[in-house]
């Protein structure tokens, strides 16, 4: 008799309220800087071009972050201990995770990010690889809400945050995010992937590489805005910029008009003048005590982090 194959199992949580949607798109378009949240980057193309992004030469957290991982596999072990549930945030292709599944050996991995169908197809692979795992997905925007599902998280839960996208919070908002993460992992904590500062030539050309694949996720975001605001953007009168705010320790990508231009959506239109930018994302980089900092203003007991020979990234385990 055949056994039959087990499923993930999936929770939508987020729900497209366009009503909503519209009106905070409206916010940062009309905003005397104007401004987009870094969610409305991963529609299902976007989520695709971010992952080709991480095997760009340039862009090095994906690989270094691994590089850690697997430098570390047995003592991040041994720190963490028995876990019961990892809760992968952001998970999208899952390939973060199925690096560390088999050193952590969880019964259940939880699966959240806001990309549903592309989520989706990711998960049935996890479930192909460890047909004895409980593998959940759940749909749902975290950066406003880590309420999961009840009955989700089994047992002593790590959350699990790669790939430096903590960097997309300013400081005050990372501690708010952060301090909801440990009041979800009572008992377990918080294992985080965190890109620390360096030299300018290493740091804008992972966010504009010379084969244009990261100008073509920014650029996707004026076809996503389309879709969801019903707006006129057209791709050619627009060029990604990438720079290094060295204020505020953070790159920003933007989109640039290349002319004077106007776009318009039903109720609704702003002007844009040539060389304007539309503010699409930052990404914070942190010195390896101010997010030790970070991390204790949020109630957490931040362990000494493990980094790559360069120090140009680190992965905290930080107890609940």
């Amino acid at each position: 008799m055949q056994t039959r194959e087990r499923m993930p199992a999936f929770f939508q949580i987020y729900q497209e309220d366009q009503d909503a949607i519209r009106a905070e798109l409206e916010r940062g378009l009309l905003s005397p800087t104007p401004f987009t949240a870094p969610k409305f980057l991963y529609d299902a193309l976007g989520s695709r071009l971010f992952d080709a992004i991480t095997e760009l030469p340039e862009y090095y957290p994906t690989r270094t972050e691994a590089a850690i991982m697997r430098a570390n596999a047995p003592q991040i072990g041994e720190m963490l201990g028995p876990v019961q549930t990892l809760v992968d945030l952001g998970a999208g292709s899952c390939a973060k995770a199925l690096q560390l599944l088999p050193v952590l050996q969880p019964g259940n991995y939880v699966a959240v990010d806001i990309a549903v169908e592309f989520l989706r197809d990711s998960l049935l692979q996890v479930q192909r690889l460890h047909p004895a795992l409980q593998v959940t997905g759940v749909g749902m925007d975290f950066s406003s809400s880590l309420q999961l599902p009840p009955d989700c998280v089994k047992g002593r839960p790590v959350y699990f945050y790669a790939g430096s996208s903590i960097g997309n919070f300013t400081p005050d908002e990372a501690v708010q995010f952060l301090t909801g993460v440990r009041e979800q992992a009572a008992g377990g904590g918080l294992l985080i992937g965190v890109d620390l500062t360096k030299a300018n030539e290493l740091l804008v050309p992972a966010y504009d590489d010379a084969l244009g694949v990261t100008a073509a996720f920014n650029l996707n975001l004026l076809l996503h805005l389309n879709r969801l605001l019903g707006s006129d953007f057209s791709v050619p009168e627009w060029r990604h910029v990438a720079l290094f705010n060295a204020q505020h320790s953070r790159i920003e990508m933007h989109l640039e008009a290349r002319q004077d231009l106007s776009v318009r959506w039903p109720g609704g239109a702003r002007r844009f003048r040539r060389g304007e930018r539309l503010h699409t994302e930052n990404s914070y980089k942190h010195s390896v005590e101010g997010f030790a900092a970070l991390l204790r203003r949020a109630g957490f007991e931040p362990a000494a982090p493990w980094t790559d020979p360069q120090r140009w990234f680190a992965v905290f385990w930080a107890k609940a």
